[in-house]
């Protein structure tokens, strides 16, 4: 569709109030979540480093910018590009200086494609930097940080995907069509309140503003109880902790001892698949899994390059070097969305939850605790899943709630799996469980 692109500040204001409740009795499982995250390399920027890194952003006309925000070519991309790219802020608080960045890569066929908004984990990490250029986005960097290649298993391919950067500080829609949104890790505490106030709106409106279809949750956090329980039985299970330490942490959960002894127990393994080399700037480690343990350097060096941020829009007050997280200190998150996930089922909005199995740090049990929570009847019972000839993983099918995992895959399925992510994702748009052969 070559139609009209419009600013959807529907939806972007849907983004920017969405509001959540204490957890505080969930401190200790945060403290070891957040502690193991800072793990993976050095690309991340606590509270105290982003304080320093803002300025005012950037807040421009927002009236015809679709023609001022294409994107003519980035650097280092190969000829041959076949579908349109658009990158920008667009302003949410114009007082308070706020504004979202976003990238949005169409489909080749973007008229007969869905449009799929993307939001990476919620504590401030970037849907442009882990997302689109991470993990499944049109392009990945070479490791000259310069080069981009192109992913045969992009999700472009099948949608039109928006990466929307947010909360502000770390769009655009189609009319008439049909919406999804997409999130990984944290932002499973934040996209099904959002997803619910799609309904909402259209309903005090009287019309469907926002056609939303479904959303898909990869290594979500939903509900902090199944997820220390699920956490722990993953790591004693595979042999990572100590019965000792075990029977600590599941018997007395909210005692700091155990958590710590369970950090340096588990030692300088990739927390975010379990099986694959560590990640950090001097790894020489082969590919495993189909991830180059350095992508993610590569990628941030590229978009730290300001040819590149100029092409993309970006960085117009010139906050500072781009870290792919900035870990807000955010204090309000929910104890559980599971009731608002049951609400959006109830309402006919499919949920797909899917895990890599080969994360610790959000685990395939956590999920599967949490879903069993809900005390939903099963449509279809756990069996294998294909793709390109041999079991990608399995799935098990309730009503409107698909679980599937991923063999191998890791966090960020998408850079561990791209292939079995992108046929998980494509049967998700279509609305039917992945290839049982």
């Amino acid at each position: 569709m070559k139609g009209a692109l419009v600013i959807f500040l529907t939806l972007i204001s849907l983004v920017s109030f969405v509001k959540c409740y204490k957890g505080e009795k969930y401190e200790t499982l945060r403290k070891f979540l957040h502690a193991e995250s800072l793990n993976r390399s050095n690309n991340y920027i606590t509270d105290e480093d982003s304080a320093h890194q803002y300025s005012p952003v950037y807040i421009g006309p927002q009236e015809g910018f679709k023609a001022a925000n294409k994107i003519i070519a980035l650097p280092g991309e190969a000829k041959g590009v076949k579908f349109d790219q658009y990158s920008g802020y667009v302003t949410v608080d114009p007082t308070a200086g706020r504004a979202l960045f976003y990238y949005f890569s169409e489909s080749e066929n973007p008229s007969s494609k869905p449009l799929v908004l993307w939001l990476n984990q919620g504590r401030g990490c970037s849907s442009l930097g882990v997302g689109a250029m991470s993990g499944q986005g049109p392009f990945r960097v070479s490791k000259d940080n310069k080069t981009l290649w192109h992913n045969e298993y992009a999700w472009n391919k099948v949608a039109n995907i928006l990466y929307l950067e947010s909360p502000a500080g770390a769009g655009f829609s189609y009319l008439n069509t049909d919406f999804y949104i997409a999130e990984e890790a944290y932002a499973g505490f934040f996209v099904p309140e959002l997803a619910q106030l799609i309904p909402h709106n259209n309903k005090i409106t009287n019309q469907t503003v926002i056609n939303l279809k479904g959303i898909a949750m990869g290594n979500s956090i939903v509900d902090t109880e199944t997820q220390s329980k699920g956490l722990y039985d993953f790591l004693w299970s595979h042999s990572l902790i100590s019965d000792e330490i075990y029977h600590g942490l599941v018997s007395n959960c909210t005692c700091n001892k155990y958590a710590e002894q369970a950090v340096k127990a588990i030692g300088n393994i990739n927390r975010y698949s379990i099986y694959a080399p560590v990640c950090s700037s001097t790894s020489n480690a082969p590919w495993i899994y189909g991830e180059d343990p350095r992508a993610d350097d590569y990628a941030l060096s590229h978009l730290n390059n300001p040819e590149v941020q100029k092409s993309l829009h970006a960085n117009a007050t010139g906050i500072g070097l781009m870290g792919y997280c900035r870990f807000i200190n955010w204090t309000d998150s929910p104890a559980t969305v599971l009731p608002t996930i049951r609400e959006l089922m109830a309402g006919g909005i499919n949920v797909w939850m899917y895990s890599g199995d080969t994360n610790s740090f959000i685990p395939v049990t956590a999920t599967r605790y949490a879903i069993k929570k809900l005390g939903i009847a099963m449509n279809a019972p756990w069996q294998p899943w294909y793709s390109q000839g041999e079991v990608a993983g399995y799935v098990v099918e309730y009503e409107n709630l698909t679980f599937v995992t991923l063999k191998g895959a890791g966090l960020f399925a998408p850079s561990y799996k791209p292939a079995r992510s992108l046929a998980m994702f494509s049967s998700f748009l279509e609305g039917k469980l992945p290839s049982s052969s």
